[in-house]
């Protein structure tokens, strides 16, 4: 605690793995006593809690956040709004509040709406990014494999809910990643039989986590069941066409 406004830090947790936290970020997560952080599905306890759990004690104060996993803007605009409001009380008591965000705070985060809603509403906010470990660096070390090498280019697409976007990638990219395929895994297995890539593609599914699965040559695995958390890896310099 402190005079004046407290400080949002911005802490990245990584991607399932304790220990891939950053030194600063593990000593901000003990140090502040406010920890905030997503809530789960349906009220459960989300990923980011789950990671956090053997750096924190039962005396900080653990603060989830509700964010609902929808496309509808005003309703997610809603939620941001009432999360950092939440969040401002503590803030403006000049506590500081530490929010532990899987992945990277600055890699497609629900840290980032957060933080923008907090600076427009209260503009003298503090806010501080720690960054860490995001999905695409733990798919490819769980692999074994370089994600790029010397000039390649690195296209990263989230969530495609059609193939417009991969079609595009494919014609000038390298290495292809796709974020949360699982909602269209489907076509893109399609999309990657017709251009012979499927014997080159990965899959890693909850990487880092206890319950992490890699999924290899995926001409074998047409009808995958796939998480929300995961990621599949298209090195095209292999490709055979």
């Amino acid at each position: 605690m402190g005079k004046g406004v407290g400080t949002l830090y911005g802490v990245s947790v990584g991607t399932g793995d304790p220990e891939l936290i950053t030194i600063k970020g593990q000593r901000l997560l003990q140090e502040v006593w406010v920890i905030a952080f997503p809530l789960g599905v349906n009220q459960k306890q989300g990923l980011a809690e789950k990671i956090i759990a053997p750096w924190i004690t039962p005396n900080q104060k653990k603060l989830p956040l509700y964010f609902p996993y929808v496309q509808d803007e005003q309703q997610l605009k809603q939620a941001w709004k009432e999360a950092a409001e939440i969040v401002w009380e503590y803030l403006n008591r000049g506590i500081d509040v530490a929010f532990a965000c899987e992945g990277d705070v600055s890699f497609y985060s629900t840290f980032t709406y957060l933080a923008q809603t907090l600076k427009q509403d209260h503009p003298q906010v503090i806010i501080q990014r720690i960054p860490g470990v995001c999905s695409p660096m733990s798919a490819a070390s769980v692999l074994g494999i370089p994600l790029t090498l010397g000039s390649q280019n690195l296209a990263i697409l989230p969530a495609l809910y059609n193939v417009t976007e991969l079609d595009q990638a494919l014609s000038w990219a390298d290495v292809i990643v796709l974020l949360k395929v699982s909602s269209v895994y489907p076509q893109v297995w399609k999309k990657l039989e017709s251009l012979n890539l499927l014997d080159h593609a990965f899959i890693v599914e909850r990487a880092t986590q206890p319950e992490e699965k890699i999924y290899r040559n995926l001409r074998h695995h047409p009808n995958l069941g796939l998480s929300y958390f995961s990621v599949m890896i298209i090195p095209l310099q292999d490709r055979k066409l």
